[in-house]
């Protein structure tokens, strides 16, 4: 692999972006060591993010070969920050990471060689987004690839937690595979010798970032593919999907029936792919079957809904403490106790129990007073202690019994009253279908955020089935659902929806 300028080049600039915490300042370092011991004069700066863990930090390294033609001075003068146009390599810690870099124009198609990790860490605003508020990988990855000189990314992430090392370490080994200094890998391994923490397991880690630089396997391409059946209902479904389903729809379809097999059952996913089956029917193929892609992703998520038997599915999963486990770097003689709070409402509870119950009790507004004040209070549980652990276990195992309970009963009546209003609109305005599809991202989590979302859903879809057949339905649908999305006590929502015409709001009405 070549490097994307000349090897005897006399002065390179170098960025790094990283969060706190993932030792972007430890790889800075390794980097001067390097650069420092192989004849070269070289600088390091930072400016610090807001906090760890949240703040993003800049490290600027420039280093001017020592003795270089036309040097006037021993101690040359170095910049202090990055100039837009005028890095060399970009190192990024995360793709948002990536993204940042281009935003600010360190990155350019003529010079700038990029190396990031394709793994995201997500914002607290991309979190607590009441749709999904998640900064779009795949536009990165385009932009990377288009805005680089050359791009080398793959999950640095992944590779820290198969080697042991820390990431930092990764992205030296990166950097070093990509061919894009003028030192050699013996240069690297030593200044992480020097360094003298975590040598072995840095090394490692080195060792692993340099291969995959090297080959440039592109994981990303990889995590896109749909994934291959793992047992024989799986693979009768994914032929099935062959069979019935455009290519466009595929993907989502695929991942749809997983996830719904791993939800509840087999039958559970091919009520799904049914249903699915029902709107395919009304695509004419516009836009790519945007239509059955959308029903194909959002469907899957609307019956998938997060009960209180699927939230204790996944906390007392091994793969979830796994998870937990290798986040905190719990050593071997260690025992690592988890805390979590959890607040469970009556309604909820009442939701959970055979349709029948849940409504007697639901339905009597005395015997819900007297029973409410048990259920105002949150508590935090050690889900890691044997008492809550089997309570945990024996709640997920009520999924066999999920179909009789209220809250399943709710759910379905909700996704048909959804897919019915799809269907009549697919008749005669495929696109506006679309829209009243994707409108189903309103609807997340439990609780007061579920219920919350609901209302917004309710109140957009109500409002975009009337608009069937105008010109600017698809755009009025669009400013209403990004309107729900745009605060938390729905006044954006409330002011979009006086905007529309008279006549479409007594339609609604």
């Amino acid at each position: 692999m070549s490097g994307p300028f000349p090897q005897d080049r006399d002065r390179i600039t170098i960025a790094i972006l990283a969060l706190g915490g993932q030792g972007g300042g430890v790889l800075a370092d390794w980097i001067l060591d390097t650069a420092n011991a192989n004849g070269w004069t070289a600088q390091g700066t930072s400016v610090p993010g807001v906090a760890q863990r949240t703040g993003s930090t800049v490290y600027y390294i420039e280093m001017v070969r020592k003795g270089a033609a036309g040097a006037n001075r021993t101690d040359p003068v170095l910049a202090m920050m990055p100039v837009p146009g005028d890095v060399d390599v970009v190192v990024a810690s995360e793709l948002m990471e990536a993204g940042r870099a281009i935003l600010r124009g360190f990155v350019s198609a003529e010079r700038t060689t990029l190396i990031g990790s394709t793994h995201r860490i997500y914002a607290i605003s991309e979190k607590a987004a009441m749709g999904n508020g998640l900064g779009s990988s795949e536009r990165i990855l385009d932009a990377a690839e288009r805005r680089a000189k050359r791009f080398i990314g793959f999950d640095m992430d992944a590779a820290s937690a198969r080697s042991g090392a820390a990431i930092s370490a990764i992205m030296l080994g990166a950097l070093a595979g990509s061919d894009v200094l003028p030192f050699g890998r013996e240069a690297f391994e030593a200044a992480i010798r020097h360094g003298g923490k975590a040598v072995a397991a840095n090394l490692k880690g080195f060792e692993e970032g340099a291969a995959r630089a090297r080959s440039r396997v592109d994981e990303v391409e990889a995590a896109l593919q749909p994934p291959e059946p793992t047992t024989a209902a799986g693979a009768e479904l994914a032929a099935r999907i062959a069979a019935t389903l455009p290519p466009a729809a595929h993907r989502f379809a695929i991942e749809g029936v997983r996830r719904l097999m791993d939800y509840q059952d087999r039958a559970y996913a091919e009520f799904y792919l049914d249903r699915l089956d029902s709107v395919r029917a009304l695509d004419g193929g516009e836009d790519d079957f945007r239509l059955t892609r959308e029903t194909a992703r959002h469907l899957a998520l609307w019956m998938s809904y997060e009960d209180t038997i699927r939230v204790a599915d996944l906390k007392v999963r091994a793969t979830r403490m796994d998870r937990v486990e290798k986040d905190v770097l719990l050593g071997r003689d260690q025992l690592m106790t988890l805390t979590e709070y959890m607040h469970p409402r009556l309604q909820e509870v009442c939701e959970t129990m055979p349709a029948w119950l849940g409504n007697a009790i639901l339905s009597r507004p005395g015997l819900s007073r007297r029973l409410q004040p048990f259920f105002e209070k949150g508590r935090h549980v050690q889900t890691t202690s044997l008492r809550w652990f089997l309570m945990l276990n024996m709640l997920s195992g009520m999924r066999r019994w999920r179909r009789s309970t209220l809250r399943y009963i709710h759910e379905q009546e909700r996704i048909e009253g959804w897919l019915d209003k799809v269907r009549r609109v697919a008749a005669t305005d495929v696109a506006l279908a679309a829209e009243i599809v994707a409108t189903q991202r309103l609807i997340k989590g439990y609780g007061d955020t579920f219920e919350r979302g609901l209302g917004r859903f309710n109140a957009v879809v109500d409002a975009a089935v009337p608009l069937a057949g105008a010109p600017d339905a698809v755009d009025q649908v669009r400013r209403l659902r990004d309107a729900a999305l745009a605060d938390e006590s729905g006044a954006a929502l409330a002011g979009a929806m006086e905007q529309l015409p008279p006549a479409r709001v007594q339609e609604n009405a």
